[in-house]
């Protein structure tokens, strides 16, 4: 059959063999056309999924080869995902489908996911955008998720390289209404079945119930409040449904300005998050620098009643961390990572080798680690806040949805243990991210827009409200053993306190709210925000003003004795956790940015190898434990099988799970040079893939 193939650059034919590899010359390709479509992988729809365009005979290159290797398949063009349907899907052992996801294949691409798409005319790459004079006889598509895709069209009937190439380029280029989105489609035909554990599910902070716990769960309670002023949105639309404010603020000041053109979401110190010493983390909008007077005047009386609600304990002591002029700007952030992108996309194997001579300088000149390392040394220094001195810190951004979310994401992280669990992590990017008014939609330009345009008119011609499904259901991808890598072996629940420890770290947590928080003794008729109101006013319209609390020299000394401090104890990992930010410690994350790129891969070894050992101990332990329990009770009862994981572990790559599996052993290309270096080169070369000898784990 005509499954996998060579294009060769000319020569004679060689007799087929009857084997599952066939080497052929381009005339030959038509003429085993009927064989290829009785082989025809079938085309998986999700609900509401449609099939638009389809071209056959199209080759599949293999990335890492620069000879053109590659398989024969069908390419498709639907309303969720470019598909490529090779011969060899077919051939998938039972191991390996139950790795694997069962939304997106290993061959497919979201519309959403398509990032930039070049044809090859004449040798010649270039990229194409609207409509084409001419069809190029090589797609290459370039994914946000730094996939690269390479289709031979070469011996694909011309008409159905005019359909396939002109509509992928306008299913992943045309401007769209929000109405046209999959996902509406995807959510009135699907159903939703999921049976939630109450005790063991994402808090999705889409109701009252979800603030007030999380409130209860920080004790948060004391302070603050959720309030439902903005249930249905019928307040403000930048604000969510519920959100949590200060406990003294009414909830008719709320909406006291409201309807006098100033937008709510202006004037509110929304609650995201309170520390285990009373401290707590707010964020606010940053109010425009250029106003008429009267609407500056209504926003100072309006703040100046904020203030005169909240002028006592504990809301006086509060620093403010303005993300918008003096931090990194989202220009200054998309610029960098444009670049550092474009390190991975990687075309060929002798791309990726011209590009790893340079790869440090390259690095650097992205800026992009730098970056990385700003915003952990900024979450740090707010932690420091928090945890040392016993500050609020307030937030400011232009929207409060872009680098609030993201500073304030990390802070919970660091100093939250509950947010490093699975459902902790994912119900804190519902809470920041989602709830938090992140604008998903313009900053993925999933719409496809040019400029700022909403896709308000979509929400309006909706007849009936959606029932959207949860993004955090994995059985919806993933089977059952695949989900048993989402969890870490080694975790280990923090102990719960009996009656008498629960007393004393009470007393302690009040004994620490008692403490005098600095030398100053602030009047006891003027607080912070009666003393300071029109400074911080100043401060909020963008005027210019002096540091509220430290000076910058302070700042940094605190700073650096708290991260040194803490760096030199043994580590709780139920506790605080800060990262290393030193030059050396931020490096690229292989998992996300390596892990599509052949030559980058460790087949049957790195972390993989690793966790096979760790799951294949636990099963040991688990067994005996069994025939001890069983001896204990002396009595014979049906034994549950321990699960056997990654028995074949050696098929996979050091990038698993976020590599796809690996069902083609291929050794690295190196230069010449490499392999001399390395000795034995007969031997590297064939080599099966084998588990790393980790010794005693």
């Amino acid at each position: 059959m005509l499954g996998k193939g060579v294009v060769g650059g000319g020569g004679g034919t060689k007799a087929p063999k009857p084997s599952f590899v066939s080497y052929v010359r381009p005339e030959e390709i038509h003429t085993n056309e009927k064989e290829v479509t009785e082989k025809e992988v079938t085309l998986h729809l999700l609900p509401g999924e449609q099939l638009l365009c389809e071209a056959s005979t199209v080759l599949k290159y293999v990335q890492e080869d620069s000879c053109q290797h590659g398989v024969y398949g069908r390419l498709v063009c639907t309303d969720f995902k470019i598909a490529f349907l090779g011969d060899d899907e077919s051939a998938l052992d039972n191991d390996e489908t139950q790795f694997k996801n069962k939304v997106i294949g290993e061959n497919d691409i979201t519309l959403h996911c398509v990032d930039q798409i070049y044809g090859v005319f004449d040798e010649k790459k270039k990229t194409l955008f609207g409509q084409l004079k001419k069809y190029p006889e090589k797609l290459i598509i370039h994914c946000k998720d730094l996939r690269v895709f390479q289709f031979c069209l070469r011996y694909t009937k011309e008409e159905e390289v005019k359909r396939i190439v002109s509509g992928i380029i306008h299913h992943t280029q045309a401007p769209k209404l929000l109405k046209r989105l999959f996902l509406f489609s995807y959510a009135t035909a699907a159903q939703n079945n999921t049976v939630t554990d109450p005790k063991n599910h994402t808090v999705m902070f889409d109701t009252l119930k979800d603030w007030c716990w999380e409130l209860e769960r920080t004790k948060g309670n004391m302070k603050y409040k959720a309030v439902s002023v903005n249930e249905g949105y019928k307040v403000c639309e930048r604000l969510p449904a519920y959100f949590v404010v200060p406990t003294p603020l009414p909830e008719e000041n709320v909406q006291r300005f409201q309807g006098h053109g100033i937008p709510l979401y202006l004037f509110l110190q929304i609650w995201c998050w309170s520390c285990h010493n009373g401290s707590a983390l707010l964020k606010m909008s940053a109010l425009p620098k250029e106003q008429d007077d009267g609407i500056l005047q209504i926003q100072k009386s309006f703040l100046d009643g904020i203030y005169k609600t909240i002028h006592r304990p504990p809301y006086e002591i509060v620093k403010t961390e303005d993300l918008s002029s003096n931090f990194l700007s989202l220009q200054e952030i998309q610029t960098a990572y444009s670049k550092f992108k474009q390190l991975f996309l990687i075309d060929n194997s002798t791309e990726f080798w011209d590009t790893d001579i340079k790869w440090f300088s390259l690095l650097e000149s992205s800026s992009w680690l730098d970056i990385i390392r700003r915003c952990l040394k900024k979450a740090i220094e707010i932690t420091e806040c928090m945890e040392a001195q016993n500050m609020n810190v307030l937030l400011l951004e232009e929207n409060a949805s872009d680098l609030c979310c993201l500073i304030s994401s990390l802070v919970q992280l660091m100093m939250d243990p509950h947010c490093r669990t699975r459902i902790g992590f994912q119900s804190l990017i519902q809470k920041e991210w989602v709830m938090g008014g992140h604008c998903f939609l313009d900053r993925c330009n999933h719409l496809r827009q040019n400029d700022k345009e909403e896709g308000r008119e979509g929400q309006d011609t909706q007849s009936k409200p959606l029932n959207l499904l949860t993004v955090w259901d994995w059985s919806v991808q993933f089977e059952p053993k695949a989900q048993t890598l989402l969890k870490n072996p080694l975790y280990v629940e923090k102990p719960k306190l009996d009656k008498g420890q629960r007393k004393g770290m009470r007393f302690k947590h009040q004994r620490q709210l008692s403490l005098p928080l600095t030398q100053s003794k602030s009047s006891p008729k003027r607080g912070f925000f009666r003393e300071e109101t029109d400074h911080l006013i100043k401060n909020l319209l963008g005027k210019r003003i002096s540091k509220l609390i430290n000076s910058s020299d302070e700042l940094q000394d605190n700073f650096r004795e708290f991260y040194d401090s803490w760096h030199s104890k043994s580590t709780d990992y139920h506790g605080l956790l800060l990262p290393h930010i030193e030059g050396p410690e931020i490096k690229v994350w292989a998992q996300r940015y390596l892990r599509w790129i052949p030559e980058a891969q460790i087949l049957g070894g790195g972390q993989v190898a690793t966790l096979s050992k760790l799951l294949e101990m636990m099963e040991e332990v688990q067994s005996l434990q069994e025939k001890i329990d069983e001896r204990h009770h002396s009595q014979q009862a049906p034994q549950a099988e321990a699960p056997c994981l990654l028995r074949n572990s050696a098929r996979l790559s050091s990038l698993f799970p976020f590599a796809l599996l690996q069902r083609h052993s291929s050794k690295p290309v190196l230069p010449t040079s490499g392999w001399k270096a390395l000795g034995d080169e007969d031997d590297l070369a064939k080599r099966e893939d084998e588990f790393v000898d980790l010794g005693d784990v």
